[in-house]
């Protein structure tokens, strides 16, 4: 009696079950590459589809991306605020000097002096020593903001000093207008700086807002200056101060307002939270002392005061709001991940814009004749 025979597969076919396919063609490599039928082809005109759905990113273990600003908060935003201050002061005291406003003059001139001096010493308390102060004068790079600031400080402080002394004193007085002159033209460099400085870094709240945060610290610290001015100078000689006061102030609002609008999710945190808090003070306190100056400032005493209390407070309130909002944005990733997604889509939509203009006319693409486009994306249907 023969046994049975077990149970082999048979010879394994080409195409056949089980088989491999012929011509190199894989039906499920196809269909998911939209090489299939007529739907895939239609489905692929339209964009590839992505095969791993978008994900929300954090970080690898919930950690920044970008290390914490390591400045401290009442030595650099201070440093910001004073150095603002300062060149509006000197642009102040150069049109009361040439006005014949004496007391507003000698109060700018003093008032210029105090602030550059405490700014410095902010900043070389920030920096430990004040030996690394003097060697970031060894080198002088133009494309370095904290080289040119360093430099700019150092030309502007004994212009400033000297301007305050000779006013004083009341000798050397042609070289005391010369040196005010000379303030007064590196004022507005002065104020604004600083602006450039964060600006230059990666830090999302304050990179972001390159193009308009000059302005918003030159507003800012006229603003300051005009405070400083109403608070010192009797009435009939503070003119000047509440005209600037007007001006920095619109100028500070309305480069804040254009900056927030353009910087979207970078701008979030200068609305939230403690940032958020103190920028709408500021906006508040710069309203409220530029209007109340100019109504009422003119007449009282009292009113002035308090007006230019409320400006050098508002300014004071922007710059620690910047700061800290800086500060915040570097601690959370998706300020850093997801503007820059934005802008590579941005990108994307705009080559794609570009390559189908460039089709439309006849003069678009690099097709070598083999059935493909110039961006390699798949086959021509």
């Amino acid at each position: 009696m023969s046994t049975p025979e077990p149970n082999v597969p048979g010879p394994v076919t080409p195409g056949g079950p089980g088989g491999a396919e012929t011509d190199g063609e894989h039906p499920g490599r196809t269909a998911a590459a939209g090489q299939g039928g007529g739907r895939h082809r239609r489905r692929r005109r339209r964009g590839e589809q992505p095969v791993v759905p978008e994900t929300e990113f954090t970080s690898y273990y919930g950690m920044p991306i970008l290390n914490r600003p390591t400045w401290k908060a009442l030595d650099i935003a201070g440093y910001l605020f004073l150095g603002g201050l300062a060149g509006g002061s000197s642009l102040l005291a150069a049109g009361a000097h040439a006005t014949g406003r004496r007391v507003l003059a000698r109060s700018a001139k003093i008032g210029a002096l105090g602030a550059i001096s405490a700014s410095t010493v902010a900043l070389i308390h920030d920096l430990g020593r004040p030996g690394r102060f003097y060697n970031m004068l060894r080198v002088a790079k133009p494309t370095s903001p904290m080289s040119m600031g360093s430099w700019l400080l150092a030309a502007y402080g004994p212009l400033a000093g000297v301007s305050a002394v000779t006013d004083a004193t009341g000798l050397f007085r042609r070289s005391g207008a010369a040196a005010t002159a000379g303030a007064a033209v590196l004022g507005p460099a002065v104020a604004s700086y600083t602006a450039v400085l964060i600006a230059d870094t990666a830090v999302p709240s304050w990179h972001e807002g390159y193009r308009e945060l000059p302005f918003v610290f030159t507003g800012s610290g006229a603003a300051a200056a005009a405070g400083l001015g109403m608070l010192a100078a009797p009435v009939e000689q503070a003119g000047p101060a509440r005209r600037a006061a007007v001006f920095g102030a619109a100028l500070e609002l309305g480069a804040a307002a254009v900056m927030t609008r353009r910087m979207g999710l970078a701008a979030e945190p200068l609305e939230r939270g403690g940032p958020g808090v103190l920028m709408r003070a500021s906006k508040v306190l710069t309203a409220a002392g530029a209007a109340a100056g100019l109504l009422a400032g003119r007449r009282s005493r009292t009113a002035a005061a308090l007006s230019g209390a409320a400006l050098l407070a508002g300014s004071a309130a922007l710059r620690f709001g910047v700061f800290n909002a800086g500060v915040a944005s570097a601690e959370d990733p998706k300020y850093t991940v997801l503007p820059q997604r934005e802008r590579l889509r941005a990108r994307a939509r705009e080559r794609r814009r570009e390559h189908a203009g460039g089709g439309a006319d006849g003069t678009g693409g690099t097709g070598s004749g083999n059935g493909t486009d110039s961006g390699n994306d798949g086959p021509a249907v």
